[in-house]
This record gives C-alpha cells, sequence and structure tokens, in this order.
C-alpha cells in the first residue's frame, strides 16, 4: 500500500483565517489531537514572527507527543546575506523542533519584479541552495516550499525547475510543490507534477490553497500524478479561501484511492477533530462540509430515504462511521412515511405496524413546515411532536399566562426587559417574573424561575444559540419568522423550533418545547 504523508499546518497557514485568534492553549491542544489524529507532521508556526509561536515551540517540547513530529517554518535567509548571520534562520534553529520547512521564490516575477525580493534570479538560487544546505546541517529533515510553483511554472518553466534543483543541491528532503494562489486546476497540477518527476529524483508534495474551489481535488491530482507528501488544514482554513481541507484528502486518499495516511483505526476520529477545530476556532462547523459535516449524510427526500433504508449505498457514497459520522433523516415537507419510520426508530419508537398513526404524523408535519416550521434543525420538537400525537407525552407544565415588558426612560440608558409569567404543574400554580437582556431573555428567565420550584433539574438547562429567521419579508414587520434555538444540559444537547409573526410568541415555543424536552429526557432516564 503506497503511504502518502499528511503534513498539517492549521497551527500557521490556519491561523490566518479571517476570524480565527487562536491562543497559545488553544494551539497547544490543537497539536494534541492532531497527533491523536495521526498527521505525520505538525507545521507549528514561524519562529520569530510571534512570541506566541516561539512559546508554542517551548510548549509543545515539554509534551510527548505519540506520532506526529513537530516542523517550524520560515523562509530563506534573504539577498545579500548568508544563512549563518540571518535572524530568522538562527530563529529556526533556536527554536528546536524535529524539523524545518522554507519557503523560497520559485516565480521570477516575483525575484525581480515590482514589489519582489529586488535581487538577480542567480542570487534567489543561492539564498536558496545555501539556506537549505544550512538548516541541513541542523536537522535531519528539512523541507523546500517552492511558493507561487504553478505560477512560476507557466511563466519560466525553465528557471521554476532551477528553483527546485537549487534546493535539491542543498539537501532538502522533500520539495513541495505550491499553489500559492490557488487559481490552478487539476489538468495544470497534473502536468506540471508528472514534469518535475522526470526531471528531478526527490520525493514531492504539493501544497494547495482553495480559491478556485479545488485545492483538494488539485492534491488529489498530485498523489495521482506521483507526490507521496500533501499539505493542507482541517476545515480547509487559512488564508482568503482556505487551503485544502486535509478532513476530505484524508477519506479520498485511504478510502477511494486505497493509500496510507493515518492509521486506519483513527479515520473514526476525523469528525470529533473536524468540530474540535470549529469550535477552538469559535467558527460554526460547516454541516455541508463533505465526509465530516452534518449534512453530509442527511437525507430529506422520502423516495431517497427509502431507498437507503434498503440499501444505504445507493445514496451514500461511503460508510458514515468510517469517518466518526452518522446518517441523519430529516424530516420537512418534502418527507415521506419512511423518513417517518426511520426517526420513529431514532427515537425507540416502533410505527412500523401503524399506518394510519404513520400518515397522521406526516400531514401534521406538512401542516405545519406549510406554515414555516422546520424540524430538520429541530429534532426534540419533531420527537416530542410524535410523542403527543402517539399519545405517548403530555406536556408537564401548561401556561396560565405571560406578559413582557420592554421600557426604556432616556437615550442615554439601555433598555430593560420583565417578563411575567404564570403557570401550572399537577393543579398547583406559580406566577413570578424575571428582569432579563431583552424581551426573549427575560422571559427564559422568568419560565426556568418558575418551573425550578417543581424541577430543580431546570437549572441544569444553557441556552447554547438562539436563531431567528424572517420566513417571507413582503408584510415587512408583521412576517412570519421562525426561531430555532439549541440548548443543552450536562449531558446533551438539542434544538426546538417556534413558528409565529410575533417573535415573542415565536421564542416562546422554542423555550417551551426546550424545557419540556429536558423534563421529557429526564423522565426518560428515570
Amino acid at each position: 500500500m503506497r503511504k502518502i504523508e499528511i503534513y498539517d499546518t492549521t497551527l500557521r497557514d490556519g491561523a490566518q483565517s479571517e476570524d480565527v485568534h487562536f491562543s497559545l492553549d488553544d494551539k497547544r491542544d490543537i497539536a494534541l489531537k492532531l497527533d491523536q489524529l495521526g498527521v505525520d507532521f505538525i507545521e507549528a508556526g514561524w519562529p520569530g514572527a510571534n512570541p506566541k509561536d516561539g512559546m508554542l515551540f517551548s510548549t509543545l517540547r515539554n509534551i510527548k507527543l505519540d506520532h506526529a513530529k513537530v516542523f517550524a517554518f520560515g523562509s530563506t535567509c534573504k539577498p545579500g546575506k548568508s544563512p549563518e548571520k540571518d535572524r530568522m534562520i538562527r530563529e529556526l534553529i533556536d527554536a528546536r523542533p524535529d524539523g524545518v520547512t522554507i519557503f523560497g521564490k520559485s516565480w521570477d516575477t516575483h525575484i525581480t519584479g515590482q514589489g519582489g525580493l529586488g535581487c538577480t534570479v542567480e542570487e534567489n538560487l543561492r539564498i536558496i541552495r545555501e539556506s537549505v544546505a544550512y538548516l541541513k546541517s541542523h536537522f535531519l529533515q528539512v523541507f523546500f516550499d517552492a511558493e507561487h510553483f504553478f505560477d512560476g511554472f507557466k511563466n519560466n518553466r525553465e528557471y521554476a525547475t532551477a528553483v527546485l534543483k537549487a534546493a535539491a543541491e542543498g539537501g532538502a528532503g522533500k520539495i513541495v510543490l505550491c499553489d500559492t494562489n490557488g487559481g490552478s486546476i487539476p489538468s495544470d497540477i497534473s502536468a506540471a507534477v508528472a514534469f518535475v518527476r522526470d526531471s528531478l529524483r526527490v520525493p514531492l508534495g504539493i501544497h494547495c490553497h482553495n480559491d478556485g474551489d479545488l485545492a483538494v481535488a488539485n492534491t488529489i491530482a498530485a498523489a495521482q500524478a506521483g507526490v507521496d507528501h500533501v499539505q493542507g488544514t482541517i476545515n480547509g482554513l487559512g488564508e482568503r479561501c482556505g487551503n485544502a481541507n486535509i478532513c476530505s484528502i484524508i477519506p479520498n486518499l485511504s478510502l477511494k484511492m486505497n493509500c496510507m495516511t493515518i492509521p486506519t483505526e483513527n479515520m473514526r476520529l476525523l469528525s470529533e477533530v473536524s468540530r474540535f477545530v470549529s469550535d477552538i476556532s469559535n467558527l460554526s462547523h460547516n454541516k455541508h462540509q463533505p465526509y465530516v459535516g452534518e449534512s453530509a449524510f442527511a437525507h430529506k427526500a422520502g423516495i431517497h430515504v427509502s431507498a437507503v433504508i434498503n440499501n444505504p449505498f445507493t445514496y451514500e457514497h461511503m460508510d458514515p462511521v468510517l469517518v466518526g459520522n452518522q446518517r441523519r433523516v430529516l424530516v420537512s415537507d418534502q418527507a415521506g412515511k419512511s423518513n417517518i419510520l426511520f426517526k420513529a426508530r431514532e427515537f425507540n419508537v416502533d410505527l412500523a405496524k401503524d399506518d394510519t398513526t404513520a400518515n397522521q404524523i406526516v400531514k401534521i408535519i406538512k401542516d405545519l413546515e406549510n406554515c414555516g416550521f422546520q424540524f430538520e434543525g429541530a429534532d426534540a420538537s419533531l420527537e416530542l411532536l410524535m410523542k403527543k400525537a402517539m399519545g405517548m407525552h403530555v406536556r408537564s407544565f401548561s401556561l396560565k399566562g405571560f406578559r413582557v415588558n420592554t421600557e426604556r426612560r432616556s437615550d442615554d440608558t439601555d433598555p430593560m426587559s420583565e417578563a411575567t409569567i404564570m403557570i401550572e404543574v399537577d393543579g398547583s400554580t406559580e406566577h413570578t417574573a424575571a428582569m432579563g437582556n431583552g424581551p426573549v431573555n427575560a422571559l427564559d428567565r422568568a419560565l426556568r424561575k418558575a418551573l425550578k420550584k417543581f424541577y430543580p433539574s431546570i437549572e441544569d438547562v444553557e441556552l447554547l444559540d438562539y436563531k431567528v429567521r424572517v420566513i417571507s419579508s413582503k408584510t415587512g414587520t408583521e412576517s412570519v419568522v421562525r426561531v430555532l434555538i439549541e440548548s443543552g444540559d450536562k449531558k446533551d444537547h438539542w434544538n426546538t423550533v417556534g413558528v409565529s409573526s410575533n417573535i415573542i410568541e415565536a421564542s416562546w415555543m422554542a423555550l417551551v418545547d426546550s424545557m419540556d424536552y429536558k423534563l421529557y429526557k429526564d423522565s426518560k432516564s428515570r
């Protein structure tokens, strides 16, 4: 089985993503997760570029990684200097990583053109050759990233190839061809890699950016053309449109091309690592991401669900379990009875012998979705609906009334919101009020305050996310809105939905389902 090395640059290239800011602890935790996944190399940063990266190398030296080698990233020495006198080269050595990757210019426009290095093309070859050789005297492994290689190859094939030869003469153990602008297409990549492979006898790597939405395709094309080292980031993080997404590259190489990348038993960690990096990045996880997204194996159309139940491979290109994901069936106005039966089994309800109830539930859902409800992102509301339709659930409390008041007393003060609520539980009435940061927050606090007298576990519920969607804006401020709420406790998280032309009412519906689901869940566990 052919081995292709995985070189992760999430901590360096990925950290250049807009809206991503990793702390030192974040970077350490991601490095540990990448090592657990089984990548071969972790590019931890550029020593000397900022204090945080220098501290990270010091931190990682005191942690024993099981698999990955920690690499530092940097550039060749400056024109007119020798590498031993270059401060940035010295920073690479002082960081004491397992190995280093340095980049150099391979597009002659970046050397002699406006804003370029400001030296001759011959001087560029010297600093590449000597920088690699000097670092090779300090490290067993030195890789060379040929920056803008594919643009340079198109513009001046002879010089771009000369750059690679200079790095090889210096002793580079791996020469990585970089699509730095991210504008190449797979046929360009394949042709260039094949040419270089025939010209040099040095192991080749690929580093692609995603500006043409082809970074993964270009990486796969390079692997097919003969590279044995691929670079990328978790979730495709990176500057501009991002880098090649390792979460897609690894399963494509391993499961589709029968190559060895990470250990086979670690493949199931892929979805977990993807979500972990999203969380640490403080970004919403891309649910539509191939392989590891929530929607990657989600089925909505009734015909598709019926087929998948009988034979998953009719609408799934692989078993989601292999990458730590799972099949999901969505229930909406596109759904048929197959969707309902599948979801019922998921909720441990046997509807297979009850066509009448199943058909009734399908009708209820389609009618509600026609009014603006959306259950594909609100499984908790769906489960409660199904249980109520089957006579298996009654809400743990009933509303006697609520009132929400928002008041602003002057231009230089913030508005104040107060909610008053009355509920009934087993014949006992509770009447209470609470202040909040806005009307929905006040209503949420008042409902919790009323319920905790009867159900102390309500204290464990946290509101994790709150989304409002205007379903149709044609009627302006009278438009119907959909509110989706994600809640969680110490063990689980769930999603609920509410719809109304009154945003407070829609929020109330989603809040009530959230609390009701918590109490229903607690009763099941008892």
